[in-house]
């Protein structure tokens, strides 16, 4: 069973717009849990700051802490990941693709610059793909 890595914009998918898409995600979510780094998490409490989703969560009556604790209940915190043999177009993404690299996970991303390195992230044994549906497990 491959490690799962999931990147910011899924997260948000998944916990603040709940999008309709990640309801396969979800299902498989809850049984189970991703990996990430500090560095992500991070990453996500800074996003939660951006005024279009503190408005999002404000008319929703959620505060960010709550997206936070679904993270923390979903996710095994490891170890930064090591460079990997490729580099991303965009810098934010890099520590996505080296987690996945370093642990052969399926990365799930709808970030263009990240999509665009599937068949290069597959040499190192990394599935890129947009959404989650039927045939996985995380």
């Amino acid at each position: 069973m491959n490690p799962l890595v999931l990147d910011t914009n899924i997260a948000l998918d998944l916990f603040v717009f709940e999008d309709p898409a990640t309801a396969p995600l979800r299902a498989a979510l809850a049984g189970g849990e991703w990996i990430a780094t500090a560095a992500m998490r991070e990453e996500l409490v800074r996003v939660l700051a951006y005024p279009q989703i503190a408005r999002r969560l404000g008319a929703q009556g959620r505060p960010a802490q709550q997206v936070l604790d679904a993270f923390d209940q979903h996710t095994r915190l490891v170890p930064e990941a090591p460079k990997a043999p490729y580099t991303c177009k965009d810098a934010d993404d890099q520590k996505f693709i080296d987690l996945a690299a370093a642990h052969r996970a399926t990365l799930v991303s709808k970030d263009d610059a990240v999509l665009c390195m599937a068949r290069r992230l597959s040499r190192v044994g990394v599935r890129v793909c947009k959404e989650w549906g039927a045939g996985h497990a995380p």
